[in-house]
């Protein structure tokens, strides 16, 4: 409340509302609210609320009207002597201006408060600001540590990685000797089979001519250097046994005449 402010403030603790119709004024100077200063000066006796002081006078407390009519005013002061009105005057004054020196007490007294927990906030702030600084250099260091690890295990990886690389080349030439051997077996098996088939098949890998197992089936062979004679034979499963044989007349005839009996 300022100097030019003409409205009074309810004095009770923590109410601090501006008033308006009836009041509550009591002899210590202070004055209350029309809800407030019915509840508390209803008992007796009565003791006022902002400084605790002892009301037990008839007019210690009056319930007045702030807003009187004009009636009123012409008639509250009327037939009184000057001195006594200025008296009167002179009172009402001074409940005014302890209303106002009061409220401004308060108000630097609530500035000062306020100032209190503003550094109060200021230097838990600045604690707070000095704990964060130091976790976040604490964070720092375990991201700039964090990263040496991880350009380690870069290093590593790419050691590794050019390891298998490697070992993939080699398993690559493994499986290509591997494959080539397996083919070669293959056509070794492939040449056993028909060599099996086909006695007197000719080894081409060794250049041996292989002899042949026995069949049942009949086989032309060719015998000697000339080419001229020829052999229809046939094999039993026991051994070779010729029971054919056609000769050229040239043999027959380098053969001694045999005359029959």
């Amino acid at each position: 409340m300022s100097f030019c402010d003409d409205t009074l403030l309810c004095n009770f603790p923590k109410c601090r509302t501006k008033l308006s119709g009836f009041a509550w004024v009591t002899a210590c100077s202070h004055v209350f609210c029309d809800q407030h200063g019915s509840g508390e000066f209803s008992r007796s006796p009565s003791i006022c609320p902002a400084c605790s002081s002892a009301l037990s006078g008839k007019l210690d407390i009056v319930r007045t009207e702030l807003s009187p009519s004009e009636e009123y005013k012409a008639m509250v002061l009327a037939g009184l002597r000057p001195d006594v009105v200025l008296d009167i005057s002179a009172r009402a004054l001074a409940f005014w201006s302890y209303q106002v020196h009061q409220e401004h007490m308060y108000q630097e007294y609530s500035l000062s408060r306020g100032e209190a927990q503003l550094k109060q906030m200021e230097k838990v702030l600045t604690q707070q600001n000095q704990s964060r600084e130091l976790e976040l250099n604490g964070m720092r260091g375990e991201i700039a540590s964090l990263k040496k690890v991880m350009e380690e295990y870069k290093r590593k990886y790419s050691e590794v990685s050019e390891r298998l690389m490697e070992r993939n080349r080699q398993y690559q030439k493994l499986q290509g000797l591997y494959d080539s051997l397996r083919l070669r077996n293959m056509v070794v098996d492939v040449g056993e089979r028909d060599t099996l088939h086909h006695p007197g098949h000719h080894d081409f890998n060794t250049g041996v001519a292989r002899q042949a197992t026995p069949q049942r089936s009949p086989q032309f062979l060719s015998m000697g250097h000339d080419g001229d004679s020829r052999f229809f034979s046939c094999l039993e499963a026991d051994g070779a046994k010729t029971f054919f044989q056609f000769s050229s007349p040239a043999r027959e005839r380098g053969r001694p005449f045999m005359k029959k009996h």
